[in-house]
């Protein structure tokens, strides 16, 4: 009787391949590779400035929505809930078609630079601020409303006075909108057509290396881009730590 060996394996290869791709990805972290640095600050420049664009819109149509009555009311906040889903390769779509040579803004000729994708963007963010700010605009009216008309603020002065006040609130809010920025990779991908030292970001760079077999390189910018998601929701978790003590002690004062 013939005895059967074990079966052939490829486990071990592949386990090793990853291991050596990993260690590759930790040495270009640690030696703080050219290219690696510079996708990571395009990325971080990228995102941070389209939620500084989208932060001046979303606050204050959030605080708008949130006091403003008007026919449609109802049909705009489904409107605005409806557009937290928008796909990033849409808003890249509808972008790219505004940009585009034939396009209505085709002559500002900013299609492919880190422009069009801070636009792309800041489009993403917009819906997800000022949904939330909305939220914290209403629960602050909720508690305080009364004192705020008692003082002779309008509506909207009202609303945006919430919102200095809620502080920390706006932070987690723009963090939240931060994280989804610069994960996304949709519509850069469209609009700013992932060109090497001018429009490659981390999200678009990943998809590209893995694509061309270079693990070290994307598993590299995985673990940045891990990183900050997760310092971003440490910053927020201590916000929303740092809010519950401060509203703890005005209620004991």
């Amino acid at each position: 009787m013939v005895s059967q060996g074990a079966p052939p394996t490829q486990s071990a290869p592949l386990m090793d391949a990853i291991a050596q791709s990993l260690a590759l990805a930790i040495d270009l972290i640690a030696a703080a590779d050219a290219q690696l640095l510079h996708i990571v600050a395009l990325s971080l420049r990228v995102s941070l400035t389209a939620c500084a664009v989208g932060a001046l819109a979303g606050l204050l149509l959030g605080a708008w929505l949130a006091v403003a009555r008007f026919p449609g009311h109802r049909a705009a906040i489904w409107a605005l809930n409806t557009l937290l889903a928008l796909p990033s390769v849409v808003v890249g779509l509808v972008v790219y078609l505004l940009l585009s040579r034939s396009g209505p803004l085709g002559a500002w000729g900013i299609l492919f630079t880190p422009t069009a994708m801070v636009i792309a963007q800041s489009i993403l963010v917009v819906p997800l601020i000022a949904a939330l700010s909305r939220r914290l605009v209403l629960d602050g009216l909720a508690e305080g409303g009364d004192q705020l008309r008692s003082m002779g603020a309008g509506p909207l002065t009202g609303s945006l006075l919430l919102l200095v006040h809620a502080r920390f609130g706006v932070l987690t809010v723009l963090l939240t909108a931060f994280g989804r920025a610069v994960a996304e990779v949709g519509a850069v991908m469209i609009v700013g057509g992932n060109i090497d030292g001018v429009t490659r970001v981390m999200t678009t760079a990943i998809a590209l290396e893995t694509s061309k077999g270079d693990l070290p390189l994307a598993l590299a910018l995985g673990i940045v881009l891990l990183g900050v998601v997760g310092a971003v929701n440490l910053v927020i978790a201590l916000a929303q730590a740092r809010s519950g003590s401060s509203a703890r002690e005005e209620a004991l004062a």
